[in-house]
């Protein structure tokens, strides 16, 4: 247990284990996941793809995260969260650099798949212990959740810095992606030591005997959140899309690459300020409304670039979807903690993960097929855009299981 000096000290304390907590979510999302975004118009252009193949990277990686979620519950409760959370960031830094030294398609195909596995380790491990801290401050609990999903954000701004900083130096040298991927492989094991602290701390530290009794709650059953799931297996199909292929969309439009730097840049902190924005909205519905209320503001943010090559708009749309999209995962492990016994955590937040990554792996390559045709990205992203708003109806028929 952590000390408990004073509510105010004990609660500094968990601010500070969020924080450095959320660097899983960097490491698992805004590297692992998006950096690949800013890589994949240089890997197209010298490699040749389509963008269907370019989509199909990011599926494979989402194939990844779908196995991997399926394994995790099993590693936690085997090896525990905490060692789950630091050798799966072990193993995402290492499948990040790998994938610098291979331009053979296939070979990338399964770079980009291991890291998928390990990086669903760290995300749902790291959100688990979330959980238990955010329990230990039930009034502040949306807020600590937000931190640490909000971590994403610091890999999306981090990634924004480095990558176009590395293409341009190493600009004259063959492949010139490869140092990236090395570079954010990298970054990932500065982040690993970092998580190194939060994993000791919290993977000793189980709920108080008198919170867990106090919650009198049903284990966790699928039927009873299939709207949320369905809702949150769109949300994989359609952000994905807009995180995949938006900066390949501003470069075809013809965007200048420093106003490209500072909209993934903004972006990536708009992610980082989402803890504050929503922290209320999770703590007070107990049911799907936040996911609704979310996935429908991100519908909208996907739909701007669609209908625009004004970059203003497009520009506000990349800060109201870096505002919204992992408040909105963050929202499905509030549904989780309100509304389950505390046994059940690992199991509701692998069955969301795992929905999660299925609509991914669905999603890339979808959008990519359809940028493909004869509407181009633009078309991409409203297919995209139609996915969310449907999931927004979905999620608002979740209600929940019980009293406020």
């Amino acid at each position: 247990m952590l000390p408990k000096s004073s509510s105010s000290a004990v609660f500094s304390e968990n601010l500070l284990l969020a924080l450095a907590l959320a660097l899983g979510a960097a490491v698992s999302l805004g590297i692992t996941r998006f950096a690949y975004g800013l890589l994949l118009v240089p890997m197209r252009i010298d490699l040749g793809w389509s963008y269907t193949i370019a989509g199909l990277m990011n599926t494979a990686n989402a194939l990844g995260y779908f196995i991997g979620a399926l394994a995790t519950p099993f590693l936690m409760k085997r090896y525990g969260a905490a060692a789950v959370l630091l050798w799966g960031s072990v193993l995402a830094s290492l499948f990040m650099g790998l994938s610098g030294f291979f331009t053979d398609t296939y070979l990338l195909l399964l770079q980009r798949l291991m890291a998928g596995v390990a990086s669903a380790l760290v995300f749902i491990a790291g959100g688990l212990l979330v959980a238990r801290l955010a329990a230990l401050e039930p009034q502040r609990g949306g807020l600590l959740l937000g931190i640490y999903y909000g971590g994403t954000g610091i890999g999306i701004f981090a990634s924004a810095l480095l990558v176009p900083w590395v293409l341009a130096s190493a600009v004259n040298t063959t492949h010139a992606w490869s140092w990236a991927w090395w570079a954010l492989g990298l970054l990932c094991v500065l982040a690993t030591l970092c998580l190194m602290w939060p994993a000791k701390v919290l993977g000793q530290q189980q709920l108080a005997a008198s919170t867990q009794q106090s919650l009198d709650r049903p284990d966790f059953q699928i039927k009873d959140f299939r709207f949320a799931l369905a809702s949150y297996t769109l949300f994989g199909v359609g952000y994905i899309g807009y995180m995949t292929f938006v900066i390949a969309l501003l470069k075809e439009q013809g965007v200048a690459s420093h106003l490209i730097t500072i909209f993934y840049s903004l972006l990536g902190l708009a992610v980082m300020a989402s803890s504050r924005i929503w922290a209320r909205l999770l703590d007070r519905y107990k049911g799907g409304q936040a996911l609704a209320i979310l996935s429908a503001l991100l519908s909208l943010a996907t739909l701007l670039p669609a209908i625009t090559s004004i970059f203003f708009v497009i520009f506000l749309s990349g800060l109201l979807f870096g505002a919204v999209f992992l408040s909105l995962v963050a929202s499905t492990t509030a549904l989780v903690r309100h509304n389950v016994t505390p046994s059940s955590w690992p199991k509701g937040i692998s069955a969301f993960t795992a929905v999660f990554a299925f609509g991914q792996i669905v999603g890339p390559t979808m959008v990519g097929f359809v940028a493909d045709g004869p509407g181009g990205l633009a078309l991409g992203l409203l297919f995209s855009s139609v996915a969310l708003g449907l999931g927004a109806v979905l999620a608002s028929r979740q209600k929940a299981l019980v009293a406020r």
